[in-house]
């Protein structure tokens, strides 16, 4: 039913499935995902669910590109539509000469299509009653026979599904049957009922490689493993908490001794977020890496314990899994908001270190090295990833670590320093890195010891309110953060195809987009360099590529252009140079937004590319 031509395409399109949250589509709609990318065709799946149990409207956006792209696209080129409340909203959604696929048992009014899109009906409803007398069992097979009918329609490899249903319930030899006919129901009907495929197809690719599929959650919990914590203290909050249970099950595997099966580590679940800093900062002092895992608003009640941690100089690692704010704001949506919060976290003057993970690869990487830096700045560090990341599973390269890395504890007074006398000022800046020595707790039974304090005190940790004392640990701690410039991993830069006046910034989950936009820009005859931020303070390089260019775009997933304001205070940079792309709704941002904000942006600047000539 269709009055235009319907989109054709092989292994690049976006699909959309419109469920009821509780419904248990999700483990279909994953499957779905999985099997595409047992196929050898990369995607990009993200779950879009609301922040109750059950009832409201859910949806699980798969993202099918042989090319590799991984951000989100923007538009729909197939809608699976399983939720009556959603229906006139999703069926808008879809890209002309697109495809609608539904539950046909009821039939619908005309009024209730589009004229420009392909129709696909099945009687998922029907089939079910006729299969199935248990209401539960009707509502779960449901799920697996639409993705039945999927394969077929999409000339999909019914063996690749069926084999992963069989992997999925190994040792479950009922439940790999009965799903496997649910399967083969929507299979058969759609291969006996509809012109199958359509012109949206999957074909055997070989584009997957070596890569892993694990979300950024999981990977921020392996890293701060492989970082070195021995200590957690959190208190739950979406969309974090899966950092910690993460971190919980691979401590159970790799932090228990084998002999006498004991824990080698500490998880406590803390009355509020402000005493679970206070448990790590506390583990901090007294040698152990320990971090804490939380978002918005628990940074917000954490920020009298991130000035002591800052100005008292106690390693502490926090990861922020960010989402929509302020106040409870959306929950379950993602953005890229609490830079300001976290950068000057806690009153008075503080910089606090930020690193901005893209991907799953990164947020194991860089919760790693959080470790290391907070010890060796002694200093709290935060890792800051976003709910986009952190809650769906993403292709990325294969962690890597070398067993010959050890630790960087930073300045440690040893037990035979003090022994033969050496001078120990706690906050002493010895070599003008305005990093002093510390002494963890037992290292020698006389020598080393000082009071820790969040007042102002001398060198030597004693009490002072002179303000010489005070201006002295400030502009240390001003030397210790330009120290951190040259220590937090280094801005990525993408140039273009050609000369241009113009780049663009942009960090975190954002990068994957900012990738595709700049190629459908270059399409388009638009050339832009783009630069990738990965830590705070900012380097020099940074600095240097906006000076390099005339009009710089800074593209972030927050309502004020928080990265842009720090870029401007950090860098004493004219606000003019530097142009707005915000996106802000809770949905990840697109390459179709972002390249279309741009090419709108220069059009109304009226700014040209800068064209090779020939000499």
């Amino acid at each position: 039913m269709t009055n235009a031509k319907s989109i054709q395409r092989c292994n690049d399109f976006v699909i959309k499935f419109a469920n009821v949250n509780g419904s248990g589509s999700s483990s279909a709609n994953e499957l779905f995902a999985r099997a595409v990318m047992r196929m050898g065709v990369p995607v990009a799946p993200r779950n879009i669910f609301p922040s109750n149990i059950q009832g409201l409207p859910t949806w699980y956006e798969v993202r099918v590109s042989e090319a590799g792209w991984l951000g989100a696209r923007g538009g729909c080129d197939m809608m699976v539509a399983m939720n009556p409340q959603t229906w006139d909203r999703d069926v808008a959604s879809i890209d002309p000469g697109g495809y609608l696929f539904y539950d046909s048992t009821k039939l619908l009014p005309p009024s209730k299509f589009r004229d420009d899109i392909t129709v696909v009906g099945v009687p998922l409803t029907a089939i079910c009653n006729n299969e199935y007398t248990d209401a539960r069992q009707r509502q779960l097979f449901k799920n697996v026979m639409y993705i039945g009918a999927l394969i077929a329609l999409l000339d999909m490899d019914f063996t690749v599904v069926e084999t992963l249903i069989t992997d999925r319930y190994r040792g479950k030899d009922q439940l790999i049957q009965a799903n496997i006919n649910a399967l083969r129901l929507g299979y058969d009907y759609a291969r006996t009922n509809l012109p199958c495929p359509i012109g949206l197809t999957i074909a055997p690719a070989d584009g997957v490689g070596d890569r892993i599929f694990i979300d950024g959650n999981s990977a921020c919990g392996l890293g701060a493993v492989y970082g070195g914590a021995t200590v957690a203290g959190w208190y739950p909050i979406t969309p974090s908490t899966s950092v910690i249970e993460s971190f919980s099950s691979y401590c159970r595997k790799y932090r228990t001794d084998p002999d006498n099966g004991r824990a080698r580590y500490a998880i406590v679940q803390a009355e509020d977020e402000l005493a679970s800093i206070g448990m790590v900062i506390g583990a901090g002092w007294n040698g152990a890496r320990a971090f804490t895992a939380t978002s918005g608003p628990g940074i917000s009640l954490m920020q009298e314990f991130f000035g002591l941690a800052y100005f008292a100089e106690i390693p502490a690692v926090i990861v922020d899994i960010q989402r929509g704010s302020p106040s409870t704001g959306m929950p379950t949506k993602t953005q890229q908001s609490d830079l300001l919060s976290c950068a000057y976290a806690s009153h008075g003057d503080t910089r606090h270190v930020l690193l901005f993970p893209e991907d799953p690869y990164e947020c194991f990487t860089f919760s790693a090295l959080a470790f290391d830096l907070a010890e060796r700045l002694q200093t709290p560090v935060f890792v800051l990833s976003d709910l986009d990341i952190g809650m769906n599973e993403r292709l990325c390269a294969p962690f890597d670590w070398n067993d010959e890395r050890r630790y960087d504890r930073g300045k440690l007074m040893t037990h035979d320093e003090l022994e033969a006398g050496k001078d120990f000022g706690r906050y002493l800046d010895v070599d003008g890195d305005g990093i002093p020595y510390r002494t963890i707790p037992g290292t020698h039974p006389t020598r080393g010891a000082f009071f820790t304090r969040g007042t102002t005190r001398n060198p030597y940790a004693k009490y002072s309110e002179s303000g010489a004392d005070y201006v002295y640990n400030m502009e240390r701690l001003r030397r210790k953060f330009d120290s951190a410039k040259t220590l937090v991993p280094a801005p990525v830069l993408q140039s273009a195809s050609q000369p241009t006046r113009y780049g663009a910034i942009h960090f975190g989950s954002t990068a994957p987009a900012m990738a595709e936009a700049s190629a459908l820009l270059e399409a388009d005859g638009i050339h832009v360099d783009t630069l990738r931020v990965r830590g705070f303070p900012f380097c020099d390089e940074i600095l240097q590529f906006i000076a390099d260019h005339e009009q710089v775009f800074v593209v972030e997933q927050n309502e004020s252009g928080q990265l842009r304001s720090m870029l401007i205070n950090e860098g004493e940079i004219d606000p003019k140079r530097l142009i707005r792309v915000l996106h802000y709704d809770g949905s990840p941002i697109t390459a179709r937004f972002i390249a279309g904000r741009i090419a709108d942006a220069l059009s109304d600047r009226k700014i040209s590319p800068l064209r090779k000539v020939a000499l």
